[in-house]
């Protein structure tokens, strides 16, 4: 086993080179200078529109639901164990690239909801696809056909063996085993390996009510991530809030030690540079696994919104980055920093959700145990949102990849909930290291297109405002 792992940190640290980090940051770049930093000048405008649905427009969710099922499948376990993982791998200086990478990666998401849209089909179910798939091949032409059965297959395994499924119920397991049974005081022998209860009662509980979720596609997706993704997400960020006001003289401090580990100032002599690459890597890394800008798996939710406009699209899609990122992976790093969860858990070793599980305990003149208990809460709401969304875009992406066969998604859809069952007996290295490379591997064909495809983008946008400042369409 641990050569196993020691060959997928091999592979990882391979896709996850300088090439691919230069890809993502400089798609981000050249597209927020081409849309004149479009993602800041109309921020104001996508969030109108994130609540605002168009009347008339053609889909089959609205664009709020298309947002929340995006934001589903992104607010999950990157936001709470993947920050605390990169911070402890990279140093607090991953914070920084990781949020940096959001603010390049809003003009990324706003230029895969664009085109998801644009190139969408219709089927003759009344259903609406799209995403990479459909903008590779109707945008770059049938010629790229190889391209997009590419970024299609490793969506699936993304879904199936990655970010969609077993990172999310392994870090839900984890949170509930710290809170009910923290020593393993009961077990079960599970093929020679004993487990606490609380993670087998875990893993069969998420895997039947995601079950039961799936089943009714999109629209039930949709419904439930409407309600649980706001309520969560709000109720997140305002104990984040409490935690930061009541360690306020301490935020200076992890302020400046945020930004001198985001340049390798805090290295030894000599290790600087080495450093300034390790949070960089990991900042951009977990960054796109918490938001998914440029991963190419939003744009398959939002091919589904009701409208007819896919530059307005294009800007609620770009939301999801700000609040997924920008807001939520911030506070939570500053949680860490500023409880002093961040050189606990150096001194004790500790990773994923004991990092966070510590900020949450520490951070606020309450019990431990009620910390642990609101972190449990959000986690588990919070991943089990994500394993929604994801199954989504894996059968849309099967679907795509068989050429329509209904029955091989339905058999995948079942392979997807033995997943989540089977994820929590898996170890944490390994899983987060499969979900990494898996998201490099979907994220190069996507790129690639978003660039090729970058003149498309701007003309729609310089249309869609010419016709909004001209009053022919509404705003």
């Amino acid at each position: 086993m641990e050569k196993f792992t020691a060959f997928l940190e091999w592979i990882d640290g391979l896709v996850w080179g300088v090439p691919l980090i230069v890809l993502i940051m400089g798609t981000g770049i050249y597209l927020t200078i081409r849309l004149g930093v479009l993602q800041f000048r109309k921020l104001g405008k996508a969030l109108k529109y994130m609540v605002r649905n168009e009347a008339d427009g053609a889909g089959e969710v609205t664009s709020f639901g298309a947002l929340c099922t995006a934001l589903a499948a992104t607010i999950g376990t990157g936001n709470i164990v993947g920050v605390a993982t990169a911070v402890i791998a990279g140093g607090p200086g991953a914070l920084f690239w990781m949020v940096l990478a959001a603010c390049f990666g809003m003009a990324t998401k706003y230029s895969e909801g664009l085109l998801a849209v644009k190139y969408r089909v219709s089927k003759e179910d009344g259903r609406f696809i799209g995403g990479p798939f459909y903008y590779i091949e109707n945008g770059m032409g049938k010629g790229w056909k190889w391209l997009a059965k590419l970024f299609a297959f490793f969506a699936c395994g993304a879904g199936l063996l990655g970010i969609g499924t077993i990172t999310q119920v392994n870090g839900i397991a984890s949170a509930t085993k710290n809170f009910f049974d923290p020593n393993d005081m009961h077990t079960v022998s599970i093929f020679g390996t004993d487990y606490s209860w609380a993670v087998v009662i875990t893993a069969i509980v998420v895997a039947v009510l995601a079950a039961l979720v799936i089943i009714g596609g999109i629209q039930r997706i949709a419904s439930v991530s409407s309600v649980i993704v706001p309520f969560m997400a709000v109720a997140y960020v305002g104990i984040s809030v409490v935690i930061l006001i009541y360690n306020i003289e301490k935020i200076p401090a992890a302020v400046s030690e945020i930004f001198a580990s985001a340049f390798g100032l805090r290295a030894a002599s000599g290790g600087a540079l080495g450093a300034l690459m390790l949070a960089m890597q990991k900042g951009v890394a977990r960054g796109i696994f918490s938001n998914e800008s440029g991963l190419g798996s939003a744009p398959i939710a939002a091919a589904a919104a009701r409208t007819k406009e896919p530059v307005r699209q294009g800007l609620v899609s770009m939301t999801g980055t700000f609040f997924d990122t920008v807001i939520i992976c911030t506070m939570t790093g500053l949680t860490i920093m500023v409880s002093g969860a961040y050189d606990y858990s150096i001194a004790n070793g500790l990773d994923g959700v004991n990092v966070t599980a510590v900020a949450f305990g520490d951070g606020l003149p309450w019990a431990p145990q009620i910390g642990s208990a609101v972190l449990m809460v959000a986690l588990a709401f919070f991943a089990f949102t994500t394993i929604l969304g994801w199954d989504y875009y894996s059968e849309r992406s099967l679907e795509y990849l068989s050429g329509g066969n209904m029955k091989a998604v339905k058999i995948f859809r079942w392979f997807y909930i033995l997943a989540v069952l089977i994820g929590p007996f898996l170890t944490l290295s390994a899983v987060w290291t499969i979900a990494d490379i898996f998201n490099a591997c979907m994220a190069a064909p996507n790129l690639i297109a978003l660039l090729a495809l970058s003149g498309v983008i701007a003309a729609e946008t310089r249309s869609y405002f010419k016709r909004l400042d001209s009053g022919q369409i509404k705003g």
